[in-house]
């Protein structure tokens, strides 16, 4: 069966980054002139998805103002004959269809994915966290569905972290089967370094079989009293074969404050039109 919808989790407060966000969301700050959440959409939209599911929290309604049409802006850009801004602003209505919904109560990403049950049906589905921006030649998420197809089973997407890092993430224990695929045997959210299995850690990409939602419904709450994602695909790799795969691509972690910083100078270096006057900023900035 085709992967053709996605589901992204945008329902978080946000405390990482206050005081900016107590008005805006986080997914709408911006990296160089996107707000990172644009850059979820795209990697969907370049991986053949047709349908987006987006989970929301309270005040998170610029969101849902950011992917529609906004027909004072567009017709004031089209009198002024901004032609080339015109078409990048309607350009992002018209991304794919995307879908909302709200998540009333912040009890975990485990939770956040329950919602979408009704959305997903009895399809697989991928999901994409809005903390993570991946850059890579081929989209990570499309990676993924790739191996979902080749393999017909859950797909996780890791990469290895430095081993003081693990008690930050979900981290999987595995056994090799081909390349940069492995058969999940264990998965543990955020443990010690002594308890950790391995340093390959869980990072913000799935493509999920939709076997999830009876496993998450009852699903207790895990680390953070939260209900944990990471759980439920534990016990769904008891039930079938569950599989994580090394990605290509570089991770940014913009859902804290370096992350987001060297996401916002990297982007802006390789920007068309600011990366050679930034470089030279860059080279010439005494401090």
């Amino acid at each position: 069966m085709k992967v053709k919808k996605a589901v992204i989790p945008a329902a978080g407060l946000g405390t990482r980054f206050l005081p900016s966000t107590k008005a805006q969301p986080k997914e709408m700050m911006n990296i160089v002139d996107k707000p990172s959440i644009q850059y979820i959409v795209e990697e969907a939209v370049d991986s053949g998805i047709e349908d987006i599911l987006i989970i929301l929290g309270r005040n998170k309604n610029s969101i849902e103002d950011h992917f529609d049409k906004s027909y004072e802006l567009e017709d004031n850009l089209k009198n002024k004959g901004k032609e080339k801004l015109l078409k990048e602003i309607e350009k992002i209505s018209e991304l794919a269809n995307i879908h909302y919904i709200r998540q009333k109560e912040p009890l975990g990403l485990g939770h956040a994915i329950y919602c979408a049950k009704s959305f997903v049906g009895n399809e697989p589905f991928a999901v994409m966290l809005g903390d993570d921006i991946v850059r890579s030649n081929k989209p990570c998420i499309k990676q993924l569905i790739e191996k979902y197809e080749e393999y017909g089973s859950t797909i996780i997407g890791v990469q290895e972290v430095k081993k003081k890092d693990v008690n930050k993430y979900g981290i999987v224990k595995g056994s090799k089967l081909t390349g940069k695929v492995y058969k999940v045997e264990d998965l543990v959210e955020k443990p010690n370094l002594e308890e950790a299995p391995s340093n390959i850690a869980i990072l913000g990409r799935y493509v999920i079989s939709s076997e999830i939602f009876e496993i998450l419904k009852e699903t207790e709450p895990g680390a953070g009293d939260e209900i944990q994602l990471t759980d439920g695909l534990k016990k769904l790799s008891k039930k079938e074969d569950v599989y994580s795969y090394i990605f290509d691509g570089k991770r940014y972690d913009v859902g804290n404050k370096l992350g987001f910083l060297e996401a916002t100078v990297e982007f802006a270096l390789e920007d068309k039109n600011l990366g050679s006057s930034f470089r030279s900023y860059l080279k010439n900035l005494k401090l």
